[in-house]
């Protein structure tokens, strides 16, 4: 018999450094093929597992055998390592040895229950490789590879040569789990034994798969696409409660999941998961009692839940909202302002004529428009229509007032857009102008009222928040802040001589300090701005890349997820007082445990302009200074720098995992290292950052011996 089993593959097909530990193997050539027999197993059981009451011909071994009594898929198994069976029965899985090419389990006496005993090894790929699996028993046995099913003999025979069959699989690089479930027939007194071989074309080399009982490995790109990740926070307004939205793909399918955890800030203790198969996002606390919503999405259609912690219910006020977009809560909880996506009639004409260069965006047709929704009522009212979408920007903290924004294009001078902040009375929807600019990326209002920080390029007010040398053009992605009083209506920048680039501005309650995301070079990272003393506090997280933070209104708390280099996301909770943090959440820890990742180091080079350009090098796991390795040089010549956020798009822990050294460099124009060097981009397409890419690499190389000119 012979099954297809195969895996996905990515990338290009290098050989690489492989790292083992405890391997055992015998390898043969033969026939064009190299054979191994695989001589070393863990072994967990043997079980006693008893047919069905009633069975007869209803449920027989075949049927056994086919039902799964546990869950391999992340089975880990570990020589001396238990696990708990049921209340009554601890296993542990103790090492198993081939004789004579035979692997020799405990067979029962005749009449017994049958028995289940679990196999497990290692495969090493070092290489994409094809091979044949075979297995031989007299006894039904299913084979798993990774977790799935690969193929099984649900035969018994009486004949000791009889009931050998053979798997085609095939293996990327990296390392697999092979698991065999055997059951012995009580019935059959012929040796419970296994012969276990696997060969494959001597073509990919006869080191090509290797076996080991070390659960050890190297990064793949399951670990990147499949395991559990932190996707946002939020913390309630007493600081006594933190919700974690956690993301899991659902292989082979193309579906995932998302769910949420409640958990105590006290002791970090799980209270309640909302799970249920659903993409559950958009969690925000109401700024009174101990109230959230969140959205429940199905078939592109949105709910409005809200959840009283107090009251102990869950109730919808919105349901199955069509193109939902978002919500904010009023800041004394009574009304949730959301917005709702209308998309344009579908053109049967079969041509379009573009009314702006922003037009051949698919979606720069679609218009979002502002919603009231009452709390208690759930009474609704439409707050803003037009050609032009609305942008909700901030709610005033007495409730009468929302912000938003609208944008046009206005070709006669950078950035070719005008985007206007307005400002709308809830009584009677009166709206007045508070300014027409720019680039605006968000607005905070104060908890007094009286002013509001704002986010934007560097010319929203004209030079006023700009600081580059005469004859540069600032870059409207290096994102500042100002400061902008509501009587006077003048603007104050905050950030011209601060480096960073900043993205997200939270004002805490007593108005005294503004909390910042900033890029910084390669890091994003969390500041605190003093009004009073106009200076720049960073604050230590543990981590290097922040994603997000939410601040806790009556407490000096803040919750926030981010990740390192080679830390996938975690959730964590930050002390301000006390300048410490813990973790909370660390959904991806049991699939990493067992993984190992190769250094990272800084790596930086002098260009023509004598500018240090910053950068960092990936070398793979078991790292030998005596090899010569193949490199990828990864970099964006673009206005953002690779950060050292975990994964990505360009996943490069998962280059250097497939034997590559890995260098990234931030070439001139990335924001994040001040305005002058963020300018180096503006109307440059290109020249300077092709200059340095290639000087950077060849310092590069001259640098690293061990790296492979030929093979960059």
């Amino acid at each position: 018999m012979k099954v297809r089993f195969s895996l996905s593959t990515i990338g290009i097909i290098l050989p690489l450094l492989i790292f083992f530990t405890g391997f055992n193997m015998l390898i043969a050539q033969s026939k064009g093929k190299a054979e191994m027999t695989i001589d070393k197993w863990l072994q967990l059981g043997p079980i006693t597992t008893p047919l069905p009451a009633y069975s007869r011909d209803s449920f027989q071994l075949k049927d056994l055998l086919s039902f799964e009594p546990v869950d391999l898929q992340h089975w880990q198994p570990e020589a001396e390592a238990s696990l708990q069976w049921d209340r009554a029965v601890t296993l542990k899985w103790k090492p198993l040895h081939l004789v004579s090419d035979t692997l020799e389990l405990s067979q029962p006496e005749s009449g017994q229950h049958p028995q289940t005993v679990f196999l497990a090894v290692y495969l090493y790929a070092n290489r994409w490789v094809k091979g044949e699996l075979t297995l031989g028993s007299a006894h039904p046995l299913k084979a798993y590879l990774d977790g799935q099913p690969l193929g099984e003999k649900s035969t018994s025979e009486k004949d000791k040569d009889a009931g050998e069959f053979t798997h085609t699989v095939k293996l990327e690089t990296g390392k697999h789990l092979l698991i065999i479930k055997a059951i012995c027939d009580p019935q059959n007194s012929t040796p419970w034994r296994i012969t276990p071989k696997l060969s494959w074309d001597e073509k990919y080399g006869s080191g090509a798969i290797e076996i080991t009982l070390s659960p050890l490995q190297r990064m793949s790109i399951h670990h990147l696409l499949d395991t559990p990740a932190v996707k946002g926070v939020s913390i309630s307004p007493n600081g006594k409660y933190v919700t974690v939205t956690i993301r899991q793909a659902l292989p082979p399918s193309e579906e995932s999941e998302t769910w949420l955890e409640l958990r105590r800030v006290k002791d970090g203790k799980l209270v309640h998961t909302y799970r249920g198969g659903t993409a559950l996002s958009r969690v925000r606390w109401s700024p009174v009692g101990e109230t959230f919503a969140y959205t429940d999405t199905k078939e592109k259609k949105s709910t409005l839940w809200v959840v009283d912690l107090a009251a102990g219910t869950t109730t919808p006020i919105l349901r199955d909202v069509e193109n939902f977009g978002g919500f904010t809560w009023s800041p004394e909880g009574s009304f949730i302002v959301y917005s709702v996506k209308e998309k344009p009639e579908e053109d049967k004409r079969g041509i379009k004529r573009l009314t702006s260069p922003r037009d051949r965006w698919p979606w720069f047709r679609t218009r979002d428009f502002l919603y009231r929704l009452n709390l208690p009522e759930g009474t609704r009212q439409r707050l803003t229509a037009g050609k032009l979408s609305t942008e909700l920007s901030a709610i005033s903290p007495d409730g009468k007032y929302i912000l938003f924004t609208r944008t046009v294009d206005n070709f006669e001078k950078r950035p070719y857009t005008t985007t206007t902040l307005c400002r709308l009375n809830l009584t009677d929807l009166s709206v007045d102008t508070l300014f027409r600019n720019g680039w605006l990326e968000g607005v905070e209002w104060s908890p007094d009222g009286n002013s509001l920080v704002i986010l934007g390029s560097p010319g929203l007010f004209g030079e006023l928040g700009q600081n580059v040398p005469e004859g540069m053009i600032a870059n409207d992605y290096d994102t500042q802040a100002y400061l902008f009083d509501l009587s006077s209506q003048k603007a104050t920048p905050i950030t011209r001589n601060f480096d960073p680039t900043v993205h997200k501005a939270v004002w805490e309650k007593s108005g005294r300090y503004i909390y910042f995301s900033a890029t910084e070079g390669e890091y994003v990272r969390l500041y605190r701005y003093s009004i009073s003393k106009k200076t720049f506090e960073n604050i230590n997280l543990g981590i290097d890349v922040l994603e997000n933070f939410d601040l806790a209104w009556h407490r000096p708390i803040a919750v926030y997820y981010g990740s390192r280099v080679s830390t996938p996301n975690r959730a964590f909770l930050l002390d301000i007082r006390k300048k410490s943090y813990r973790v909370l959440s660390d959904p991806a820890k049991p699939d990493f445990r067992q993984v190992q990742f190769g250094k990272v180091e800084r790596w930086t080079f002098t260009n023509e302009r004598g500018d240090e350009i910053e950068g960092r090098v990936y070398y793979p796991p078991d790292f030998d200074p005596s090899k010569k390795y193949p490199c990828i040089v990864y970099y964006y010549g673009g206005t953002v720098p690779v950060t050292r956020e975990f994964g990505g798009r360009y996943p490069k822990n998962l280059f250097a995992a497939q034997g590559y050294v890995v260098y990234v460099m931030q070439p001139s124009g990335a924001i994040g290292f001040g305005q002058k060097f963020s300018a180096y981009h503006v109307n440059d397409w290109g020249k300077i950052v092709a200059r340095e890419i290639i000087e950077g690499t060849k310092q590069f190389l001259e640098a690293h011996p061990f790296v492979n000119k030929d093979r960059v």
